[in-house]
């Protein structure tokens, strides 16, 4: 790990340690300490800059196995809430910019979200799908406050009777329980929120600016008085890190009245290996060729295998004992039952203001 500890320079309130140039880039940049930096000296702040993105179609669909849906929405490129593990750091490098630093300070979001989506769903050979909101990045993210993208996405799928799931790590959700509960009423909705630690303190480091683990909490306890069937994801499961707390982390869920669980193993494919292996050389050092050892074990003994099938969970006696472990905890908390699949034929294209249905309807 002494490799990464001599090119680090903390930048305060964000995950990522460096700001290393992206793959595609002919020429490569990164940051080294030059002897005249105070040793007492504050860490550095980084300005967070949004910048809106011309897209032309808002629909983005998959043929993955691993995921549950086909269909998805990503409001934002980039997320400010800076978690260290987040496997979409290396689509940053397609703009040009790091996956690192880069990543959760310059941040894209698509001011046409909702007219291109009423669009798509107009189509008359448009067939419906759950559609997924966050697949990528957070949808409810800090900017999500100010832009409101997210929420007027719901606001047409709302009009359209369109089913949708959606996961965060945000307390925000809450903003739009009044779109949200109504459609759980018709069973159209069906959010996830991500719980990857107890630990106020680990929680902190791992996603410096995303809600503290109690307001996750209190988001499932308040979906779930509100009628939205909710479950809890802990995501990622860290080997020699986070892995203790699966079950803890469960019945806190249920109790708070989560009617489901799911979760994934830690993936570092491309540019986050080196990110995630500098964030545990200046965070956790002590636990840092630990972890690593173990996510390897679990990779092949690579730090990643992208393989369908083995990417979300991997392989061997590691994965092995952790599937056993969520499935045991699971059960015990009541998360195992499978929850019914969300109503696609209340769909309808809704009428445009002064066609003949609004006129004589």
């Amino acid at each position: 790990m002494d490799g990464f500890t001599s090119q680090i320079n903390v930048v305060r309130g964000r995950g990522a340690r460096t700001n290393a140039s992206g793959r595609f880039e002919s020429q490569t940049r990164e940051t080294f300490d030059d002897g005249w930096t105070a040793e007492d000296a504050e860490p550095a702040q980084l300005v967070t800059t949004v910048t809106p993105e011309k897209a032309r179609v808002i629909i983005t669909r998959n043929d993955s196995p691993d995921v549950g849906f086909s269909a998805s929405i990503n409001p934002y490129r980039g997320c400010e809430h800076g978690c260290i593990y987040c496997y979409a750091r290396p689509a940053h490098a397609y703009m040009g910019l790091s996956p690192g630093l880069d990543f959760e300070s310059k941040l894209f979001f698509k001011p046409e979200a909702a007219k291109l989506l009423e669009k798509e769903l107009s189509n008359p050979r448009y067939v419906p799908e759950v559609i997924h909101i966050g697949g990528n990045t957070d949808p409810y993210q800090p900017q999500e406050r100010r832009l409101r993208i997210t929420r007027q996405v719901i606001e047409v799928l709302g009009r359209f009777n369109h089913p949708f799931s959606v996961i965060s790590k945000s307390g925000l959700i809450l903003r739009d329980l009044d779109l949200i509960a109504p459609m759980a009423e018709r069973n159209l909705v069906r959010v996830a929120i991500s719980i990857t630690s107890l630990d106020r303190k680990l929680a902190r480091s791992m996603e410096p600016r995303a809600a503290t683990p109690e307001k996750r909490l209190d988001a499932v306890r308040r979906l779930t008085e509100a009628g939205v069937p909710t479950v809890a994801m802990f995501a990622p499961c860290i080997p020699g890190l986070n892995d203790h707390e699966m079950e803890a982390v469960l019945e806190r869920a249920a109790a708070a009245g989560a009617k489901g669980a799911g979760y994934v193993s830690l993936r570092l494919p491309l540019e986050i290996a080196d990110l995630f292996q500098e964030w545990l050389a200046t965070d956790h050092p002590d636990r840092a060729a630990r972890v690593m050892s173990l996510i390897k074990q679990m990779r092949g003994g690579k730090t990643y295998d992208s393989q369908w099938g083995k990417r979300m969970k991997g392989e061997g006696p590691i994965a092995a004992i952790t599937s056993k472990r969520f499935a045991a905890a699971k059960a015990r908390y009541g998360l195992a039952a499978k929850l019914p699949p969300l109503d696609l034929g209340l769909f309808r294209v809704p009428p445009k203001a002064g066609s003949q249905i609004d006129l004589f309807g």
